[in-house]
């Protein structure tokens, strides 16, 4: 059975001429003991919500889930499908992609990073486990991860929490070939990595990965730890290959022709390339239906269940938002446009979770430490602790790496809608799970505290002015920047709203008015991506703001009406939706007048917006140690600038 993963994958890559066999070869057995004798699933039904999470944190090696996938019997994966490994339109990518192929969990190939999302998932597990129980929730999330993984920063990290969390269904099996890529581990590497787990609180052993009844008796004693598990599974890359088993060679290219005839003699395979022998196929597809009896006991007990208990285990699968959603958004809107509070956008993102989280008992809350500054904790919850999976907020500790990527593997596992904090600073760190979510199209919500040059003194290693950009520069990523408390509030709707796809919420340290509007909003403007606050009718000018900045152009415009200039002001709080509007509502909003766009940030892609010609006023550099006003001054970031630049803008397009 091991060796019919191995010689896909060996054929697969010598197809394709591309690829990485070495890593499937060396943990045939280890995948093998897994899925025939211990993994929990239905290859009939690879969506089956109790089913036990498998990820293949080591990308690369993706044939090894590829032929697993073929082999037990899961439709989406054929063998012609395994024939077209790496091409255009298979479902054979080079590195498992979640939402393209069924079957697999998690896109991975980024090292580290399916290691630091299952434990997301673990978490997800025993949070649902709480609220559900043992007879509709009950399951493991096991982990192939390799030398790359716990070598990048994000294992740490991820370790550790899962250690402090005692997520004991969490088993990882370390395929430990002492090889990289530039040659044997030692070159770069001495941790003692059984040690380092031990002290992160995970229990440990090692085994020979070539040893099936080795490999059973670890899984099994890993099963009935009160810790996650750590199973070193000693192995060697490229087993079966007489001239590069145990080398680099065999780790990223084609073993070819020549070698691929000697490794199937060494291991007796004596059949053509793709091909599986009956018997072997059978005792696979054996596996892959073991599951089916727990698969039909369980959906007995989910039908048993009550009716609400069940409704709400199936909506909170959905993703749906509860039924008092709505009414809890449109009180809050409804109390902002009676008080027209002036209070931070970060403070008003406070009371809007106040208002919705208890309307949403899926919306799991966290933070990396700075939760009395991102303000992210919604009133009356409580947090989750080792053994005390009842709360909704989780402290992730000063670990934002980590916390993103757990957040990817709450949303992938289903059931709550993650959201988690941290300074907008600060979002290098989240950022590669953040590109992640968003090409996985998962809905997970990052609330980015102290968004620009106005959270003042803390300096410019605290001052984000390039970030916003950079966030932007994802596909299919939301950034939001708004201006005041009722667009924080639209600004979370549109994010909760989503189902494809992550959002960024970028909020201000300091109080920001309300800007002026007649009565309560009917329809959620940030969801149009901008719009126009400021309408004079025939303008003269167009002052474009997102954020903090909205108020100053607003001053700006008064300035500019002073002197018979008539300024539209229009707040651009989401420049992917406004994208997404269509061109008639663009050029409602833009208008044909010049363009000045202020933001205390870096220009970027302000000219998609303001043209060749238009004027920028924001940030050129890094900011400064000061209070957040005379920062403000001195960068130039005035309402007296923006007049200054709507003038010279008008006199161009005269002239």
């Amino acid at each position: 059975m091991a060796n019919a993963i191995r010689f896909l994958a060996i054929d697969a890559v010598e197809k394709a001429k591309s690829g990485h066999p070495g890593m499937p070869m060396g943990m045939a057995d280890v995948a093998t003991v897994l899925f025939s004798r211990f993994l929990k699933f239905d290859a009939a039904d690879p969506a089956w919500p109790d089913r036990d999470r498998f990820v293949l944190s080591a990308g690369h090696g993706s044939m090894l889930l590829y032929a697993l996938l073929y082999l037990t019997g899961n439709d989406d994966v054929t063998i012609d499908e395994i024939k077209a490994f790496r091409q255009w339109g298979s479902k054979t990518p080079g590195h498992p992609e979640y939402g393209h192929t069924e079957g697999v969990e998690t896109t991975t190939g980024p090292l580290g990073q399916g290691l630091a999302t299952a434990v997301g998932m673990a978490l997800a597990e025993r949070l649902m486990n709480e609220r559900f129980g043992n007879d509709i929730v009950d399951h493991k999330t096991y982990v192939i991860a390799g030398d790359g993984c716990l070598m990048e920063g994000v294992s740490h990290e991820a370790i550790s929490l899962a250690g402090h969390l005692k997520l004991n269904r969490l088993i990882v099996l370390w395929d430990d070939n002492h090889i990289s890529i530039d040659g044997d581990t030692s070159l770069s590497c001495s941790d003692d990595q059984l040690s380092r787990f031990a002290a992160s609180g995970w229990a440990t052993c090692r085994v020979d990965g070539h040893d099936p009844e080795a490999v059973a008796a670890a899984i099994e004693q890993a099963q009935t730890s009160d810790r996650p598990s750590l199973i070193a599974c000693r192995t060697t890359i490229g087993f079966g290959s007489p001239n590069r088993a145990g080398s680099e060679k065999v780790h990223g290219a084609p073993l070819g022709a020549e070698e691929i005839e000697k490794t199937r003699a060494a291991l007796n395979w004596p059949y053509a390339p793709f091909e599986i022998p009956q018997a072997i196929l059978d005792q696979w597809r054996a596996a892959g239906s073991r599951g089916k009896a727990a698969h039909e006991a369980w959906s007995k007990r989910l039908a048993a269940l009550d009716a609400g208990k069940r409704a709400a285990f199936e909506d909170a699968l959905a993703g749906k938002l509860a039924a008092g959603y709505g009414a809890a958004l449109k009180g809050l809107i409804e109390k902002f446009s009676a008080d027209k509070p002036n209070i931070a956008t970060r403070q008003a993102s406070q009371l809007t979770i106040d208002a919705l989280v208890p309307a949403s008992p899926n919306l799991l809350g966290g933070s990396a430490d700075l939760t009395h500054s991102n303000l992210t904790h919604a009133k009356g919850t409580t947090s989750v602790k080792p053994n005390g999976f009842g709360g909704s907020y989780i402290h992730y500790g000063i670990r934002e790496f980590g916390m993103a990527a757990a957040m990817n593997g709450i949303a992938l596992h289903g059931g709550f809608i993650p959201y988690g904090g941290t300074f907008l600073v600060f979002c290098d760190y989240n950022r590669p799970a953040i590109r992640l979510a968003a090409l996985m199209g998962v809905r997970v919500i990052h609330v980015l505290t102290h968004d620009s040059i106005g959270l003042g003194e803390d300096g410019p290693t605290h001052q984000p002015v390039e970030h916003v950009a950079s966030l932007r520069a994802i596909p299919n990523l939301l950034v939001f920047r708004p201006a005041d408390a009722i667009e924080t509030a639209q600004a979370w709707d549109c994010a909760l709203q989503q189902s494809g796809r992550p959002s960024a919420l970028a909020l201000s340290r300091q109080g920001l008015p309300a800007l002026p509007r007649e009565g309560v909003p009917t329809d959620n403007q940030v969801a149009r991506g901008a719009y126009l606050v400021v309408d004079p009718g025939q303008r003269d000018v167009t002052l474009i703001a997102t954020g903090s900045e909205v108020a100053i152009a607003l001053d700006a415009a008064k300035q500019l009406g002073e002197a018979g200039i008539k300024a539209a002001v229009v707040s651009a709080p989401c420049f992917e939706l406004f994208a997404e509007q269509d061109q008639a509502y663009r050029d409602s909003v833009l208008g044909q007048a010049p363009r000045v766009g202020v933001e205390a940030a870096i220009a970027a892609d302000w000219y998609r917006w303001i043209g060749d010609k238009g004027e920028f006023i924001g940030m050129t550099g890094f900011g400064a140690s000061a209070p957040a006003g005379v920062l403000y001054r001195e960068f130039g970031i005035t309402a007296e600038a923006v007049a200054k630049a709507a003038e010279r803008a008008i006199a161009r397009a005269r002239g």
